[in-house]
């Protein structure tokens, strides 16, 4: 007998029940922004809504951002005695993606970050060996984004957080130098290009639906994929660090007119310009192998896998036309696999995945109130 296809809400994350709470969030947040006023700081309207928070200090624009992992400790835990690995190196890798890989869409160059591991119980941080790759995986992260650890916090919270287990998260500040890099979408329009780059594999969304996956699986994480690798650990490969390539991009005077991180949501996330604009992918990915192997067990067809997961695409730039194939050569120079994908057109608001012949709705994403 077929199994039931097993989607992302059956995982326990349905996003028609947690959107409606970011909405009222940030109805209420912006309420808050008059009690800038009283410090000389005013906030950038346009932020509201967007992957990071803008204000105006004084003429600076400072960016500012909070992300958590999820559950992918929860995966590292369970694979640790298959290869003999912690994996905490990636996941900390993970985890200041999830934060920097959201400042850079606003144009922000990332200037610090800060920790919050927050622990089931003392004992957590016992083991050796785990806080080693924790705390290493943690710094290299920053130097390759060139940013510094600022500090955090390590809160041992039993009865809050379930015993064993850790909670990682993120924040990040950053700077916007100008105002002409201040990139909220403004500058959008009609003929801009699509440029996608490459996922490293599941990143850190789609977790709950990979973890869920296992109970189907009798080899569990074990399962090995179609290149040999096992499940658990191919899902364990650390999201990408895209902060290199933007980077670059201002080096070479190249300033996207927006930008998307591709996360939960999946391909939708590629609409999340408030404007009304049909976007028409002609180029995909290919899509990472455990991907491939998700959506095959999982049983779920494309419109949920592109819906959900980021099936090879990490994150997005929107481009003048003329500057698309620069954009590609500069990610691609960085080892960053990176192509041309589509267009942006005038038109109501969709995303048009042609060699799937998909169509995602503008109600198919609740982002903004």
């Amino acid at each position: 007998m077929a199994q039931t296809p097993l989607d992302y809400a059956a995982a326990g994350v349905d996003y028609t029940k947690i959107d409606p709470l970011k909405i009222l969030a940030q109805k209420a947040a912006s309420a808050t922004a008059v009690n800038l006023g009283g410090h000389g700081v005013t906030e950038i309207p346009a932020s509201r809504g967007e992957s990071a928070y803008v204000m105006d200090i004084g003429g600076t624009l400072i960016a500012s951002i909070t992300e958590c992992l999820g559950t992918k400790a929860l995966v590292a835990d369970a694979v640790r005695p298959i290869t003999g690995k912690t994996h905490y190196d990636a996941i900390a890798q993970d985890t200041i993606a999830m934060a920097v890989n959201d400042l850079i869409t606003v144009g922000a160059t990332p200037l610090s970050v800060h920790a919050y591991w927050s622990a089931g119980g003392s004992e957590w941080f016992a083991d050796e060996q785990r806080m080693r790759d924790l705390v290493s995986g943690w710094q290299k992260a920053c130097d390759v984004c060139k940013v510094s650890w600022g500090g955090g916090e390590t809160p041992a919270l039993a009865g809050v957080v379930e015993a064993g287990r850790i909670d990682l998260a993120a924040s990040s500040v950053g700077v916007i130098p100008s105002r002409d890099r201040l990139t909220l979408g403004d500058k959008m329009q009609d003929g801009d290009a699509i440029v996608l780059l490459a996922s490293s594999g599941i990143h850190a969304n789609g977790v709950s639906l990979a973890r869920k996956l296992v109970e189907r699986l009798p080899e569990g994480y074990a399962t090995k994929l179609s290149d040999g690798r096992c499940y658990g650990e191919a899902l364990l490969d650390p999201t990408t660090l895209y902060v290199p390539v933007t980077e670059a991009l201002f080096a070479a005077g190249v300033t996207p007119h927006y930008s998307a991180n591709i996360t939960g949501h999946g391909w939708r996330k590629i609409m999340r310009h408030p404007g009304s604009f049909t976007y028409r992918i002609h180029t995909l990915p290919d899509v990472p192998p455990v991907l491939s192997f998700m959506q095959q067990h999982a049983g779920i067809d494309d419109r949920e896998a592109y819906g959900s997961l980021n099936m090879g695409a990490g994150f997005a730039f929107y481009v003048a036309a003329e500057q698309a194939e620069e954009v590609a050569r500069i990610a691609n120079g960085l080892g960053i696999k990176a192509w041309v994908a589509g267009r942006v057109e005038a038109g109501p608001k969709q995303v048009v995945i042609e060699p799937l012949n998909l169509t995602y709705a503008a109600d198919e994403l609740h982002l903004r109130a």
